[in-house]
């Protein structure tokens, strides 16, 4: 579950870090009345999940409370598109916080290493970019220490990835607090990812968060009520949002086959054998097991919310579920959905031959193996344009 920066800064906060005064607005007029407040130099910027977001034109300085209130009009309703998120989203909040004069800029997270089964501190003084281009480009900049969970973060464990990370005794003084403080942030939250990139040194020789990064483990929720409320306004599409209120696991993957079946583990199959196939899986749909037909429209309907989609593939294997309920519910999607995209069914397992009978005789196109159905829909997708 992403939070947005001013929600982790919120939470930093109340762990005792430094972070820039600020506050959320989702109206222009909100966010001058926010830099009145403020009384200094302001910097607005987008509230969105992704990378990116500056170039895109989600992050503006203003030196009046009336820049303000035009940066945020221009930036609040937009959908801004980065490299890292070509499809894009629309910015419906903004922070605004005070700007600082900043004179060097780290970076520094905590994440799971499931290689150790640790969680990992990462610190660089390369900071103010993405640390997967710090950690391609030049790894050797990057110092990582794995965390005893009996121990915790120790103070010669800090003293160890700082010096690693090429930083002098006064930095180790500087940034430890913050180090202590993100980790202590971390595991009261359930987080399994903290970054504060950039923390910065201001030119009068502070330390700020001046940007924060989390995410928390869904399953730990239950323990975490305040952070829960948080839970919707952390996903980013709006289909992966829908689907979660609908109870279907749904990932959006960006390309034009759409992709619906029983069981994690053979959605996963199906979306290798679809891009085996030369075609690019739109989504992962796992409509679980024991789905009624009520559910399997659901995922269609679901399903066809992409724009992108050219072609739906079905791929039930019947255990729980049956092969006549998943037919049942892909004629009601047909009768109440317009769907003009290509279907290819493959049914197999309990009541498949019963589901087959059912779909004999309509426009579905049947298929016998997984590997079957995978070259149809990409051929049918294809020829769709």
């Amino acid at each position: 579950m992403k939070l947005h920066e001013y929600q982790a800064k919120q939470i930093l906060r109340d762990f005792g870090l430094p972070v820039p005064n600020g506050e959320v607005a989702t109206t222009p007029e909100g966010a001058k009345a926010i830099a009145e407040r403020l009384g200094k130099r302001v910097v607005i910027k987008a509230q969105v999940h992704m990378g990116g977001r500056g170039k895109a034109g989600g992050i503006k300085l203003a030196d009046t409370p009336d820049e303000a209130y035009a940066a945020a009009k221009e930036i609040l309703g937009k959908r801004l598109i980065s490299p890292q998120n070509p499809q894009g989203m629309v910015a419906e909040a903004v922070l605004v916080e005070e700007a600082i004069e900043i004179e060097k800029e780290y970076y520094i997270g905590i994440t799971v290493d499931r290689t150790t089964q640790r969680n990992a501190l990462m610190v660089s003084q390369q900071g103010g970019m993405d640390i997967e281009e710090v950690a391609a480009t030049h790894p050797e900049a990057i110092a990582t220490l794995p965390v005893d969970p009996l121990l915790g973060l120790t103070d010669y464990g800090i003293r160890e990835v700082l010096f690693g990370a090429g930083f002098t005794m006064e930095g180790v003084k500087m940034l430890a607090p913050i180090l202590q403080g993100l980790y202590r942030a971390y595991l009261a939250c359930d987080a399994n990812l903290a970054e504060i990139n950039p923390c910065a040194v201001t030119r009068d020789g502070r330390v700020i968060c001046a940007d924060a990064k989390m995410t928390l483990d869904e399953n730990a929720l239950y323990r975490q009520k305040r952070l829960a409320q948080y839970h919707e306004e952390s996903i980013e599409d709006p289909i992966e949002a829908e689907a979660q209120r609908r109870g279907l696991a749904y990932v959006r993957l960006g390309g034009d086959i759409g992709i619906i079946g029983n069981g994690a583990g053979l959605v996963m199959c199906t979306v290798d054998e679809v891009a085996r196939a030369g075609g690019r899986p739109a989504n992962f749909l796992d409509i679980g097991g024991g789905a009624k037909a009520d559910r399997v429209r659901n995922a269609v309907e679901l399903v066809m919310m992409d724009p992108n989609v050219k072609g739906l593939l079905f791929n039930i294997f019947g255990g729980i579920t049956r092969g006549d309920e998943v037919a049942r519910g892909i004629l009601e999607a047909l009768a109440t959905l317009e769907v003009k995209v290509p279907i290819v069914v493959r049914l197999a397992g309990t009541h498949a031959e019963e589901g087959r009978a059912l779909l004999a005789g309509t426009p579905l196109i049947p298929a016998e193996t997984m590997q079957e159905a995978a070259r149809k829909i990409v051929e049918l997708a294809q020829q769709a344009g």
